[in-house]
């Protein structure tokens, strides 16, 4: 066909602390494209600058304005402009803006290119020590209450490695809570200012860490925590978490026991028992 005009998002990866992270195809995007919509205008305003690349056009894409620009990214794609996608570091959708506008583009049937680069969880886990054949990314916890609680228990029985996101003024928090839902023996690490002048892998098991770290600290924080062992016997708490979130997903009593028996290789009788005890059978 002549005529047809094609174009395309480039989700670009940017650095997470060092600029001399930012790959030549990197600024090659940044500078070939018609639109860079970012989460802050004045930090990719920076960047860009760095990378000698004047005259951008940026559009704001944050948490606050991604279903909005979202809209605009679209539109522009299907007039046949390129438009760039950055966070403020690292790989815009993980754990940053991005994720919805990715899906809205892909559904309207526009081409997706990745320009992949520096990643914080990529990099904690790399230079861990634990364990890096299967990780999970868990990004923040959430902050308090039920969801908290029903998060910290779904890790105590995950055997992958994992990989969360925190603040420096929360750390001691979640350490403590990691602990004890957890256990005081885990093994893990905490990354702080990756690829950074001060960059600093502390590893010690979880105890160790909250006590190291009683005091805030200053910085970026990634927290890597060993997995847990492979069970040699199902108990009951790992039964009760796939119960939860089976619930929680809107699976009546009967159907959460039939998940949980054909995940976990149980009896049903012993899965809708437990379901029963812990009032599954009231609705979510």
């Amino acid at each position: 066909m002549t005529g047809l005009v094609v174009g395309q998002l480039v989700l670009v990866a940017t650095p997470i602390g060092n600029l001399g992270d930012l790959s030549p195809r990197a600024v090659e995007a940044l500078d070939g494209a018609d639109l860079v919509a970012c989460e802050d205008t004045r930090r990719t305003g920076r960047l860009l600058k760095h990378a000698a690349i004047t005259g951008a056009e940026l559009l704001r894409l944050d948490e606050h304005t991604e279903e909005r620009s979202a809209t605009v990214v679209v539109r522009r794609i299907g007039e046949g402009a390129t438009v760039a996608l950055v966070s403020d570091a690292g790989m815009p959708g993980i754990s940053d803006p991005g994720e919805r506008v990715v899906r809205r583009v892909v559904e309207a049937g526009h081409q997706v290119v990745v320009v992949p680069g520096p990643s914080a969880p990529v990099a904690a886990v790399a230079a861990s020590g634990l364990p890096t054949d299967r990780w999970c990314m868990e990004g923040f916890l959430p902050r308090k209450g039920a969801a908290r609680s029903a998060r910290l228990a779904e890790l105590a029985v995950e055997e992958r490695t994992m990989v969360l996101f925190e603040s420096p003024y929360r750390l001691v928090a979640t350490l403590i809570d990691l602990v004890e839902k957890v256990g005081p023996d885990r093994r893990a690490v905490v990354a702080r200012e990756l690829t950074k002048m001060h960059e600093e892998f502390v590893r010690g098991t979880l105890a160790e860490l909250a006590d190291r770290f009683a005091e805030p600290l200053k910085g970026e924080i990634v927290l890597v925590v060993e997995g847990s062992p492979p069970p040699t016997e199902i108990d009951d708490r790992r039964i009760l978490v796939v119960l939860s979130e089976a619930h929680v997903g809107g699976a009546s009593t009967r159907d959460a026991a039939d998940e949980a028996a054909r995940r976990l290789g149980v009896s049903r009788r012993r899965a809708y028992r437990l379901a029963l005890e812990q009032r599954f059978d009231s609705k979510p």
